[in-house]
Parts: C-alpha cells; sequence; structure tokens
C-alpha cells in the first residue's frame, strides 16, 4: 500500500513536567527532533498558555511537527506528519520520547494520501504538466 505520508499520532504519557511546562525547552526539543529526522525546517511558532502548558508547530518542508502540552497530567500530545519517503518519522518520535523523560509512550502511525488504486508508489511532488484539467494526476513518460 503506497500513501503520500506518513503521520504518527503520539500519545506521551508519565513525562517530565518540568520540561512540558519550559518554552524554551520544548522549542528547542522539537526543533531538534525535526533535525534528527533530517526535514527541512521552514517555520517554527510555540505559545505558552497561562496557567500553564505549550502549544507549538515546526513547519517542514515535508509536512510538520506539532505538540500540546499538559504539564500538570505530565502529559504532551504530538503529531509528526512527513510527505515522501526521505524523513524518518521514527527517528523524530524516539527523540522526543527520551527528550521528554516519558515512561508511557503510545504511537499509532497513520498512512495519509491513499491514492493508488493500483498498487503504485505516486510521487508526492508533481509538476505542473503533470495534472489534468479536472485536478486528477497524469503519468509523465520518460
Amino acid at each position: 500500500m503506497y500513501a503520500l505520508g506518513t503521520h504518527l499520532l503520539i500519545e506521551l504519557r508519565e513525562c517530565n513536567p518540568e520540561v512540558l511546562k519550559s518554552l524554551e525547552k520544548i522549542r528547542n526539543i522539537m526543533v531538534s527532533a525535526a533535525k534528527e529526522a533530517r526535514a527541512t525546517i521552514i517555520d517554527i511558532s510555540f505559545r505558552q498558555f497561562n496557567p500553564f502548558g505549550i502549544s507549538g508547530i515546526v513547519v517542514i518542508a515535508e509536512s510538520h511537527l506539532t505538540i500540546h502540552t499538559w504539564p500538570e497530567y505530565g502529559y504532551a500530545a504530538v503529531d509528526v506528519f512527513t510527505c515522501g519517503d526521505t524523513i524518518k518519522t521514527e527517528i523524530a518520535a524516539s527523540y522526543l520520547i527520551k527528550q521528554l523523560d516519558c515512561k508511557n509512550p503510545s504511537i499509532v502511525e497513520m498512512k495519509r494520501g491513499i491514492l493508488s488504486h493500483k498498487n503504485k508508489k505516486l510521487p508526492h511532488k508533481v509538476s505542473s504538466g503533470s495534472i489534468s484539467k479536472n485536478g486528477a494526476f497524469q503519468a509523465i513518460s520518460g
């Protein structure tokens, strides 16, 4: 089964609450996770909430990494979504688990963009000449 992307839904329970409530630490960890997975970082945005909790996104050329923290529960919800097959999502996930000192992680992997009905791998980027007027992908012979 071929897909345009891989999406990890990561549940991080029993994390270090001191890390989860530090905007600087969470931002640095998320950026480092993207770098560890060899993603191309495009933009970074993080916000701290009162009295605590952080939400943030690292936009990458290949898609995104997001996090929402609940330090009061030692919990973080993380998404790692990448298109194509050059980025290793499991590297980012392992890095996050370690850096957040997570004792009880779980990961659900979803394939996104399962469009090929012929079990044929589709490119995650196509040229404008390969899209028909109705928006369908047309194969370009080489």
